[in-house]
């Protein structure tokens, strides 16, 4: 027995040492052939060459890709919630009486599917890493399509909660994977935009959602109870999609169908200064252990948690307190119309002033400040009719809240390399936003209603917690940027190197850096390094 201890322990020292010895000769503008066979599918196209990308082929490439690639992923998101939000507006439409729930069980049926999120998570990262887009995200659609359409079937708690324990198993995998492919399609500075663009959908979703409810339920069936109907609409219409993202969606550049081989070539170096690489199947032991033991990934996970419980109730509960104001189904309905509008106004805002200011922290926190002044206004005036003014207010301005999360995910993908390591980071935040959406409705309980109040005093202290959670972020990548710039000067680079990727215009990766000594920068920025193993990686604040 110890003989083979002392076996698999010399491995394991040999393992370690080629893994550094591989990455100080990258670090170094030495490639080895090991490390281009487990590096992006992008070197399969580009090798250890440059590719000249003027500004005008970095404009048209991006607009190829938002033509043919963002739209898609906005639409997928747009359905999702839709699908997701369905819940709030049948219960408008009598789907608490008609199935008989009692007591907590509507706030169970809708923690259920964060908790099928939560539950898939550990399988995420991989299905993430290891199946291509075009094949997994259509049976994501179709199997949640099929979930939300089985819901008009329920007339029980059981059903409802296993129909939308499935919704929810087959949504876990959306957000990750949508975010991953924003990340290896897209530079730094354009990230927050696009993430905006297709998050920004909450916003659409809820005016949707709460348009076509409004006009599903005034139809008039004697089989069918208008919750069933909306059910059944959104989820067909779900069904219907999966096909055309299946002909459609594109699983990364080299095999891109709108592109070129020589906008290939161009589509990937216009990436090289982001230094997140660009996209392997190839999974890596290393890149786990990297997530498990930073700080970053917690402050992360805290922020993700804190924010999300606040949106879980305005999605789940917001048609609720409205009803709570005083005004009859049809009139809640419509009422949420302008909330969403106001979400897809706040998320664009958001990731707007972050593309200006180039500072997500700050932003984030910013923007948390009107949804604390929203809920102190719910909390402290009284549910009467002549307050309905005041009310409103403090409900809409709960919208702000909804720009954090695009930013969030733009601030993890920026600050995260390594395919495995991004894979696993996006299926980390994945969880976080499952486990804040599971114990968001749990603050809230029926014999709260009309007022809320103590739900109210709960979510006030949380999103006080979120803006100490970004403050603590912020000072923990600028530790982090400080040790990348003693690593450069140890390795004979320039210590603090110039983030071209974060530029508005198209700048090659060593503009600004043309005075630097030693090895030629960008070697190593599609070897599917993480950023603590590439000393040329800058965090973003």
């Amino acid at each position: 027995m110890d003989n083979k201890d002392d076996v698999h322990f010399s491995e394991h020292v040999e393992a370690a040492a080629q893994q550094d010895e591989s990455v100080d000769s990258a670090q170094h503008g030495t490639l080895t052939e090991e490390q281009i066979r487990r590096g992006d599918a992008a070197l399969a196209v580009i090798g250890d060459e440059r590719v000249e990308v003027t500004d005008e082929d970095n404009k048209r490439i991006r607009r190829k890709t938002d033509l043919y690639l963002l739209s898609i992923l906005i639409w997928m998101y747009l359905l999702q919630i839709t699908d997701k939000s369905t819940l709030g507006y049948s219960a408008i439409f009598g789907l608490e009486t008609d199935t008989h729930l009692t007591g907590s069980q509507y706030s169970l049926i809708a923690s259920i599917s964060p908790i099928a999120q939560l539950t898939w998570q550990p399988f995420s990262s991989i299905v993430t890493l290891k199946v291509p887009p075009k094949i997994c995200v259509p049976i994501f659609i179709a199997g949640w399509g099929i979930s939300q359409a089985c819901m008009a079937t329920c007339h029980n708690y059981a059903g409802l909660l296993a129909t939308r324990f499935f919704l929810g198993l087959f949504e876990a995998g959306c957000l990750p994977m949508f975010s991953i492919i924003t990340c290896n399609w897209y530079r730094r500075s354009e990230q927050p935009m696009r993430v905006a663009a297709w998050y920004s959908m909450n916003g659409i979703g809820t005016v949707v959602t709460a348009a076509l409810s409004y006009g599903l339920g005034h139809i008039k069936s004697s089989t069918l109870r208008p919750w069933q109907i909306i059910f059944l609409f959104f989820g067909c219409l779900t069904i219907a999609t999966s096909p055309f993202v299946w002909w459609r969606l594109e699983n990364d550049i080299p095999s891109a169908r709108f592109l070129s081989e020589d906008d290939k070539a161009k589509a990937i170096e216009r990436l090289r200064a982001n230094q997140t690489g660009t996209g392997t199947r190839d999974f890596k032991l290393s890149h786990i252990w990297e997530v498990l033991f930073e700080p970053k990934t917690y402050l992360f996970i805290a922020m993700t948690i804190l924010l999300n419980l606040g949106a879980q109730v305005a999605q789940t509960f917001g048609p609720l307190i409205l009803a709570g104001f005083g005004f009859d189904k049809y009139t809640t309905s419509l009422l949420n119309i302008p909330f969403g509008a106001l979400q897809f106004v706040t998320i664009l805002a958001g990731s707007f002033a972050a593309y200006k200011m180039r500072f997500k922290s700050v932003v984030l926190a910013g923007f948390m400040l009107p949804v604390i002044a929203g809920i102190a206004i719910l909390y402290a005036v009284p549910r009467t009719h002549k307050n309905q003014g005041p009310l409103m207010l403090g409900y809409y301005l709960f919208s702000f809240l909804f720009a954090g999360n695009p930013l969030i995910v733009a601030w993890i993908v920026g600050n995260t390399a390594g395919s495995t390591k991004k894979s696993v980071i996006m299926a980390a935040y994945q969880a976080a936003s499952s486990a804040g959406n599971i114990i968001g409705p749990l603050l809230f309980t029926s014999d709260q209603a009309p007022a809320y109040r103590p739900g109210l005093r709960a979510v006030l202290g949380v999103f006080v917690a979120v803006i100490v959670a970004v403050g603590l972020q912020f000072a923990n990548l600028f530790m982090l940027n400080m040790y990348q710039q003693r690593k450069r000067v140890r390795n004979g680079k320039k210590a603090v190197l110039q983030d071209n990727s974060m530029a508005r215009r198209y700048v090659e990766y060593e503009e600004g850096d043309e005075e630097a000594s030693g090895p030629r920068l960008g070697e190593v920025a599609f070897l599917d390094m993480t950023d603590r193993e590439n000393d040329e990686f800058t965090y973003v604040y």
